[in-house]
Parts: structure tokens; C-alpha cells; sequence
């Protein structure tokens, strides 16, 4: 047996290793290799031989291509003009200085993307497929990665397939194979065909054998093909290139005009074409798209941090600006950690389940007080309820176990082990011959089983769909017929003590003429009794529906329970909403029938959506969004892909979640708690703002260097700066400090700040206010301070060079002002941004030494100023900060009026 075994598996090695391109040749060999699955040292053999299962993915652009980047810009070109005619009138000094800004610049860009990026591909590598194998003849769930040829893989509704694999077990299998032969109709696959790595299982059951992996499958050879092409580009950075572009067409009019006035006074045209470009590089905030990308990237990182997978870069931003979460209930209100904890039989005895120090101990008594030990009719139940179950449970001593399969199915396989009933028992009794799986949309599972010569059917799923199924139910005195009534008060009694209740039906049905065995045969059947599972709130979820309701963020539950149960597991949560807010999967689709505004109206006061189908799921979401929400989605099935594609952000349960909910989603969450949502929106948020912060600092500092050239052009003044001095402020201020503020870490309070509305524009009514007041204060001070200082008697090469540490002061002071829309900056850790910091004091340092460097402080036409000098810039660059500070108090003033006004409304 070992010598034909190896035999076999040596054949599915040589054939794989030509690519496996000729699967179906291989379906030979398949008889040859046994249901256990490979060894152990059989698979570290074939893993130094074929490798890991990866596909080929293209190189992220190495760090000289992205500074080659940095230059392929007009305003670089523009420089780079400029560079030439200063050269060309002999101003060699002006054309090697721009030169070092341009490099330096482009370094400083350069290294914050390519870091971004590094970063963002180091967090999509902890998206690891899974896959379910039998190994040493125990099945359990490994990394895809780790696949082999050989392998034995069994394959579910709502998977990816993880490698190229030929079939030799088929229970109904359909496959999406869009991505390989782009037919939009999923197929159906049985015995003997191949299915290839990449495409989606959507509906059955099957096994099969590994034939290739990696690079040697058919998704490998077309990832050949593809991996260079290009990432397009991420709509929020789009965006705000566009915005960038709109400014640059701003300061081009603004610069414009200063040198029709400048030709006017009849200026040197080269000093008037330099100075025009030095301004503009001043005033058009062209690393904004890079900061951006920075935020983001540091966004993704921290939302990794708390067990959030950010799948793409705007997503970030999005799940910030989520009003609404849309929830599912099992896994992610709860621990997904279902218990049998009570059965009901038709003739009203009630059992109990209790818990042991071991999840398989525990006994089962009568709730009455009568007889413990469980009696024929609930050890029946819970037999019926392991034939129908694809769960598996491995015992490794008296406290270790190992579950694998459905929480559903694993908890009732425990249940029956308290019993002393074993599946592999039963199933070496009654032999199966058919099974229809657990599927969403049917909400029941069943198999067919030879008793005694006979075809019996058992059968577990959704209480009201057995009840139609059954003409009998099971009482002390045998089958009598079925009180649907009695069972639906005991269905509601469970339900209203918040648990999942599950029924169980059995009987003899007639012989399949055709050997196909369905569901048509699932009639007249007998009605064992109900379970009822516990599944406990995870601990921390009412405290995150407290930070929504803070934050406010709307929450609705979304599911396919009972509406009692539902309920009262939402209440256990912590949520709080009227009997009218619970709706029922039949009245949306009745809403749906008459009509979206009749939907809308439904949706718009509902918290509680239950007995909902998937495609309903849809339509909640799409009526939510219409209703004004920005709305989070969580799902996990494969029926949730719509609804997860089709929300504003889709978040994907990571442990628990299908392939093809993973691939629908922009976010995946490693725990499944809702929590984590309540802790990525707050990363999400604090991502925002510290890109408002960059977008403040920008705009504001180079608004006000073009103010300041404006009145000194209209108010005839000699020009404040050289275009030399204005290239140079530019280098000193701007790349790093300003960029630093994107690391700035959460204020505290953005789960306690208003909502952001999905139209809300990033240049709202607050942020021109500041922006207006700080290039007042920073152009028209600085403007007013040269005149002065030329006033009184100072040459123009002592006031100008004043002038520019005043304005690398004001920028210094204005960075700090930034960290914050509404707190005082005294209220501040100042060390809680190392970078930041360093930045500040860095730029500073920067430009006194230039003061004492000679060459640089005669390129720059700057040196060294006196004590009294330093204080009278100090205090005058403190002006900026002064105003600021009243500026956020009288707005903390203003909100606070009116929160106390609302309240009084209230009253």
C-alpha cells in the first residue's frame, strides 16, 4: 500500500512540475491516493521542491524610480528653467542653488513615499488565505501558502480556490470562473474536472487533489502577464491633485499680476522671472499629494495596530467618515462562541446542557429536577444533529481539543459528546449516501442515511422552514401530529431568553428512482425537538456602542435570526431602540414591492433588521445611503459579497469571513469584533485631520508669502525676499515639519466630535476662517515689519534678512498652531510628537547655521543678528500664535453656547 501510495504521489509531482496544464490527464492517479491525505515529511519534502503556494507579484517601484518620480512635475520643469536662464545671465551661483533644491526636495519626497508605500505593502501581506487540507489523516485549516502538489483540499461555498486542483469528490460544486474565462455564470464542476486557483466557489461541497501551485498555475500564468501594469491612483489622492492644481492656477494668476507690476516699475526682467518662480514654489503646496499618501499610510499602520487590514488607501479616510455601521450580530456583537445550553421537546420537557472546565465536559440534566443523564429522545436529537454536520472535532488528551467547521455545526458535535454519542459512531451505522449542505438562502442542512434497508432523511435548520416540513412530532407516546403552534411558543420563549434556536426533524422517505436525493423528499417528516444555543457578548462591544453613540454614528443589525432573539442580544449589547425600530426581512420586502421611498421610510427608523435575506442586505444598504448615511457594512458569507462591494466601506470578518467576502471588502478584521470598527473609525478620523493639519499649515504659509509680495508690489516697495531666499524658506519649512504633522497621534476627543457629513468639504467655513486670519496676521505682519525696518533706517539687506527668520519663526509657530483645530497649544504634550519636534527644531537649526556657514549665508544673502534682534522677531513671530490662541478660544466659547443652548431646547 505505502509503495503504490508514493508511487502515485511521485506521479502528481513530475506532472505538476511541467505547470499543470493538462489536468484532466491526471484523473488516473487519483484513485491511487488515499482519503488521509499526505505526511507530514511528505509535504516538507514537496515544499523544497515546488516552494511556497505565492504568485508572482511585480516589484514596487524601487526607491531611484520614485525620485525620478519627484521630478516629473511642470513645476519642476519650471525650476528647472529657471536653473537655465539664471545660468544663461550669468548667475551661475542662483542656477547650482536652485539645482541642490531641486535634489534635496526630491530626496525628502522621495524617501516619505517610498516609505509609504513600503509600509502599505507590509500590511496587505497579512491578508494570508486559508485553506482546509487533510493531513496525517486529521483535517485541519493552514496558511494557502503552505499548499503542495498532492495535497488533499476540501472545498466550501463562498472560498477562493488556493490552487489548481483536480476533483474527485463533487457535491453540487459551482465555481465563478469570470477571472479565467471571463463567462459571467458560475459552473458547475463534478468528479474528474479541474478547478483553478483564483476563481470563487459559490455553491457546494468537494474535494479534491493539488496539481499546481504558485507560479505553474493557470492564475500564475496570467499574473505573469499582468504584474507590471500599473496601480491607478487612489481617489482621494486624485482629489486633491486636482485641488493642488487649482491653487497652482491661483498663485499663477496672483504671480501674474506681480509681474505686470513689476515689468510696470520696470524691474529686471530676470530678477522679476526668478522671483516669480521662487514664489511659486513657495505657494503651490506641491508635496500635499505625498503627505497624503504619508497620513494614509500611517493610518493603515496604526489601524493594523487594532486588528484592522486596510485593503486600500482611501479606505482609511472612508471608514472615518462612516455615519452608519451596519452590523452583523453572531461573531461580531458576540464572541462567536456558541453553546449548547437547552433543548426543548415537543412534549414541553426542557434539558439543560451545563458547562464544564473543559469545552466537551459537562453533564445534561432535566430542568424539572427529575432524572439527570439525557433520556432516548434528546440523545435522538442530538444524533440527528451530527449526521447532517460537516464539523470535526479531534480530542488530544483530557483538556485539549481541536475544532474544525462551522460554530454551528462544532457546537452541536460537542453537545452530542456530552451525551456520549460519536458521529463516526452513527455514520459507520448509518452509512451516508447523499447530503445536502448548509447554505444561507435554503437556512437548512440535511443527509440521507441507510437505517436498516431503509432511506431516512435528517434534517437541521430554521425552526418556521421544519415546521413546513413536517407532518409529526415526537412525544413519550410515539409520533403524533404536529401542534405547529405549541412549537412556536416554545421557539418564542427561547428566542425571548436571547438564544439562537435551532430545530432538528427525521424520517423514512422513499427511494430516489434516479439516485438523486433532494430536497423535493423532505416532506412529512417528524419533529424531534429545538436547541437552543448561547452565544456571549464579547465584553468590550458595549463600551464601542457608547463611543458611537458619542461619535454620532448610527448602528443597525443586520441578520438573518429570529427578531426576538436579535433583540435581545442587541439589548444585551448595549443598544437602545423602540419595539417599532424592529423590522422583519417580510416587511422590507414588502417596502421593496412598493417602492424605494416606502423602503426608505422603513429604514430610516430601523435598528434592528431581522430574518433578512442577502439580497434584502442590499437593499438596506443602498436605502441607508440614500437616506444620507455614509455607510460600514460587516459580512462574512458569501451572500454578503453585494452588500459589502456595494457599501460605502465593506469590512470583512477576517477569522470567521469567506474569501469572497474578503475580496468584496476595503477592510478585513482579524478579531471580527465590532469593536475594532469603532477603533478604526477613530484612526480613520484621526487620519483626516491630521491631513486638514497639512492642508492648514500649506495654504496658510504660502498664502501668506504671495500676500506680502502683493503689497509690497501695489504699495511700491522694494521686493521683500530674493527668489533665492524664498527657494531656501521653502527647503527649511516646508517636506519636514509640515509633513511631520501627519504623524501627529489622536487629540482624544474624535469620538466625541460631530459627525463629518459625506458632502462635508475639506475647505469648510472653519478652516478658510483660520487660514484667512493666519495670512493676515503672518503676509500683512510680515509685510508691515520690513517696512518698518526699512523705515527706520536699516539697509535693505539687514531688513530682508530679518525678515526671513521672521517668516521661518512664523512658520515654526504656525506648525505648532496646526496640531489642533480647537485646543490650546498650552494644553499640549509637546513631546508627544518626537517628529514633529525634531522638525521644527530642525528647520530652525537649518537656517542658523546657513547664518554662520560662508558661501551659503552670501548665496542667501543672510547673517547673524544680534540678541535684541532675536527677541524682537521672536515676539513679533509670536503674534501669529497669540491670535490663534483667541481665535480657538472664542470658537470653544461660541460651541459651548450653543451645546447649552440645544440643551435648554431640549429641556
Amino acid at each position: 500500500m505505502f509503495v503504490a501510495r508514493t508511487s502515485s504521489y511521485s506521479g502528481v509531482q513530475a506532472r505538476t512540475s511541467e505547470r499543470g496544464t493538462d489536468l484532466t490527464a491526471q484523473t488516473e492517479i487519483l484513485a491511487n491516493i488515499r482519503r488521509e491525505g499526505l505526511t507530514s515529511q511528505e509535504v516538507a519534502a514537496a515544499l523544497e521542491v515546488h516552494g511556497a503556494n505565492v504568485l508572482p507579484v511585480g516589484k514596487p517601484p524601487s526607491f531611484f524610480k520614485v525620485l525620478v518620480m519627484q521630478f516629473l512635475s511642470p513645476l519642476i520643469y519650471i525650476l528647472m528653467v529657471a536653473a537655465v536662464v539664471s545660468a544663461f545671465v550669468s548667475e551661475i551661483t542662483d542656477a547650482l542653488f536652485i539645482a541642490v533644491v531641486l535634489v534635496i526636495n526630491g530626496i525628502i519626497g522621495a524617501v516619505q513615499e517610498y516609505s509609504a508605500g513600503q509600509s502599505a505593502n507590509a500590511l496587505r501581506a497579512l491578508e494570508e488565505p486559508q485553506a482546509t487540507v487533510v493531513r496525517d489523516r486529521v483535517r485541519q485549516v493552514i496558511d494557502a501558502t503552505g499548499l503542495v502538489p498532492g495535497d488533499r483540499v476540501l472545498l466550501e461555498s463562498g472560498q477562493r480556490v488556493p490552487a489548481d486542483i483536480l476533483l474527485d469528490a463533487s457535491d453540487h460544486l459551482q465555481c465563478d470562473e469570470a477571472t479565467h474565462t471571463g463567462e459571467s455564470r458560475p459552473i458547475y464542476k463534478s468528479e474528474g474536472d479541474s478547478v483553478f486557483a483564483g476563481t470563487i466557489v459559490t455553491r457546494g461541497r468537494a474535494e479534491g487533489i493539488v496539481a499546481a501551485t504558485g507560479n505553474r498555475t493557470e492564475l500564475g500564468r496570467i499574473a505573469d502577464a499582468i504584474r507590471e501594469r500599473e496601480t491607478a491612483k487612489p481617489p482621494l489622492m486624485i482629489r486633491m491633485e486636482e485641488f493642488t492644481r487649482r491653487i497652482a492656477l491661483a498663485v499663477g494668476v496672483a504671480i501674474l499680476f506681480l509681474f505686470a507690476v513689476g515689468w510696470w516699475r520696470a524691474m529686471p526682467a530676470g530678477d522679476l522671472f526668478t522671483m516669480s518662480i521662487g514664489l511659486a514654489v513657495s505657494a503651490i503646496p506641491e508635496a500635499l499629494p505625498i503627505a497624503i499618501s504619508v497620513a494614509l499610510a500611517i493610518g493603515m499602520r496604526r489601524m493594523a495596530r487594532v486588528n484592522v487590514i486596510v485593503r486600500n488607501l482611501p479606505a482609511v479616510e472612508s471608514l472615518g467618515s462612516c455615519t452608519m455601521i451596519a452590523t452583523d450580530k453572531t461573531g461580531t456583537l458576540t464572541l462567536n462562541e456558541l453553546t449548547v445550553t437547552d433543548i426543548r421537546l415537543p412534549d414541553d420537557s426542557h434539558w439543560i446542557l451545563e458547562a464544564g472546565p473543559h469545552p466537551l465536559s459537562g453533564g445534561i440534566k432535566s430542568r424539572d429536577g427529575g432524572k439527570n443523564g439525557p433520556n432516548a429522545a434528546v440523545r435522538r436529537l442530538l444524533g440527528v444533529g451530527s449526521l447532517p454536520n460537516e464539523g470535526e472535532i479531534s480530542v488530544d488528551g483530557a483538556e485539549t481539543w481541536r475544532p474544525v467547521g462551522d460554530t454551528v455545526d462544532v457546537a452541536l458535535l460537542a453537545a452530542a459528546h456530552k451525551a456520549g454519542i460519536s458521529r463516526s459512531s452513527l455514520l459507520e451505522r448509518f452509512p451516508l449516501e447523499r447530503r445536502i449542505p448548509y447554505e444561507p438562502e435554503q437556512k437548512y442542512a440535511a443527509s440521507f442515511h441507510q437505517v436498516e434497508d431503509r432511506m431516512h432523511a435528517f434534517v437541521k435548520g430554521a425552526p418556521e422552514l421544519l415546521l413546513s416540513m413536517c407532518k409529526t412530532m415526537e412525544t413519550a407516546e410515539g409520533a403524533v401530529p404536529i401542534d405547529r403552534a405549541h412549537v412556536r411558543r416554545q421557539m418564542e420563549e427561547m428566542a425571548r431568553a436571547g438564544l439562537r434556536v435551532l430545530a432538528f426533524a427525521a424520517g423514512e422517505i422513499g427511494v430516489s428512482g434516479d439516485g438523486e436525493y433532494g430536497g423535493h423528499l423532505l416532506i412529512d417528516l417528524n419533529f424531534l425537538g429545538l436547541v437552543g444555543m448561547q452565544d456571549p457578548i464579547r465584553p468590550e462591544v458595549p463600551a464601542a456602542l457608547d463611543a458611537c453613540r458619542q461619535a454620532g454614528i448610527a448602528v443597525a443589525v443586520v441578520t438573518g435570526d429570529d427578531p426576538t432573539t436579535a433583540s435581545v442580544i442587541a439589548r444585551q449589547a448595549g443598544m437602545r431602540f423602540a419595539e417599532t425600530d424592529v423590522v422583519t426581512g417580510d416587511q422590507i420586502a414588502g417596502a421593496i414591492a412598493a417602492g424605494e421611498s416606502v423602503l426608505d421610510g422603513l429604514t430610516r427608523h430601523g435598528s434592528i433588521f431581522a430574518r433578512v435575506k442577502p439580497d434584502q442586505k442590499l437593499a438596506i444598504i443602498r436605502s441607508l445611503a440614500r437616506n444620507g448615511h455614509y455607510v460600514a457594512v460587516t459580512g462574512d458569507g458569501v451572500n454578503d459579497a453585494p452588500a459589502l462591494r456595494h457599501a460605502h466601506v465593506g469590512v470583512a470578518m477576517g477569522h470567521g469571513g469567506t474569501d469572497v467576502a474578503k475580496e468584496s471588502a476595503d477592510i478585513i478584521l482579524t478579531d471580527d469584533n465590532f469593536a475594532s470598527i469603532v477603533a478604526g473609525i477613530r484612526e480613520g478620523r484621526v487620519a483626516y485631520n491630521n491631513i486638514r493639519k497639512v492642508i492648514f499649515m500649506q495654504i496658510s504659509t504660502g498664502a501668506a508669502e504671495v500676500l506680502l509680495f502683493l503689497l509690497a508690489m501695489v504699495l511700491g516697495a522694494p521686493m521683500p525676499m530674493t527668489a533665492v531666499q524664498l527657494l531656501w524658506l521653502n527647503l527649511v519649512t516646508n517636506g519636514v515639519q509640515d509633513v511631520a504633522l501627519v504623524t501627529e497621534p489622536a487629540e482624544g476627543d474624535e469620538l466625541r466630535s460631530p459627525v463629518r457629513r459625506p458632502g462635508e468639504p475639506i475647505f469648510d467655513r472653519l478652516m478658510l476662517r483660520r487660514i484667512v486670519l493666519a495670512t493676515v496676521v503672518m503676509g500683512g505682519g510680515g509685510f508691515a515689519f520690513f517696512y518698518w525696518a526699512t523705515a527706520s533706517g536699516l539697509s535693505h539687506f539687514a531688513a530682508s534678512n530679518l525678515l526671513l527668520l521672521l517668516f521661518v519663526l512664523f512658520e515654526n509657530f504656525q506648525c505648532i498652531n496646526s496640531r489642533s483645530e480647537r485646543r490650546s497649544v498650552f494644553r499640549q504634550s509637546h513631546v508627544s510628537n518626537p517628529f514633529l519636534l525634531l522638525g521644527v527644531l530642525g528647520s530652525q537649526a537649518l537656517h542658523i547655521g546657513a547664518m554662520y556657514v560662508p558661501g551659503v549665508n552670501d548665496l542667501l544673502e543672510i547673517a547673524p543678528i544680534s540678541l535684541e534682534q532675536w527677541l524682537l522677531l521672536l515676539a513679533a513671530a509670536a503674534s501669529v500664535l497669540v491670535v490663534s490662541e483667541i481665535d480657538k478660544w472664542l470658537l470653544r466659547r461660541q460651541e459651548s453656547m450653543k451645546r447649552g443652548n440645544d440643551d435648554s431646547k431640549a429641556q
